[in-house]
């Protein structure tokens, strides 16, 4: 029992101890217990915790933005491979792919949540931008997001003196995924990059 105390008169089961340099007398207590702090001492876990906090709610910060970008990354680079597979299956007589892709796309990306910190989202304003290119008769096809990522507080005008956010505040966060439209043996085929000729070859 810690029994510290600006008493002049000990409390039962405490001795007194000669004062302090502040005149402050501190009881010891008896039994082996331990000894209590002097006075002097009394303040230094408050006075630490007061340091230390905002320091620790700085990292946490500092950690948490690149959590949150992260999260978003890993996201648009599965959704623009997604993009890229169904590109490179695209046919004329399967109609337009482009924007079948897209849609396979924007609902991928549906996963990040509409807050700022994750993907600016403002109404009928979206920042999501995707650019898709190539089809079955490509040599590549290639898919390309792009995000818009507004800063934690704090962290935001660290990055706008860093010069790392567009003129609008926000961090772009961009993702780009290429791939080959048909594996390159094809190319040295009979058949070429004609789906109708490769039937005909497996039964010859």
């Amino acid at each position: 029992m810690r029994c510290c105390t600006e008493r002049r008169r000990p409390s039962p089961g405490c001795r007194a101890k000669e004062p302090n340099r502040r005149g402050v007398v501190c009881w010891r207590p008896r039994f082996g217990l331990g000894v209590s702090k002097v006075s002097d001492e009394c303040g230094q876990a408050t006075v630490e915790a007061a340091f230390a906090l905002p320091v620790l709610g700085l990292l946490l910060l500092l950690l948490l933005q690149p959590g949150l970008i992260l999260y978003d990354r890993m996201v648009m680079e599965a959704a623009a491979s997604e993009a890229c597979r169904m590109l490179a299956t695209k046919t004329d007589a399967a109609g337009p792919m482009d924007e079948a892709a897209r849609a396979a796309v924007l609902h991928r990306l549906g996963s990040i949540p509409p807050v700022a910190c994750f993907h600016v989202h403002d109404g009928d304003e979206c920042s999501w931008a995707v650019e898709l290119a190539g089809d079955e008769g490509s040599g590549y096809v290639s898919a390309r997001i792009e995000n818009q990522v507004r800063p934690l507080p704090l962290l935001g005008a660290a990055a706008s003196l860093l010069g790392l956010v567009n003129e609008e505040g926000n961090l772009v966060v961009r993702v780009e995924r290429s791939a080959l439209a048909q594996p390159e043996w094809i190319d040295g085929a009979d058949a070429g990059r004609i789906p109708a000729l490769w039937i005909g070859g497996w039964f010859q």
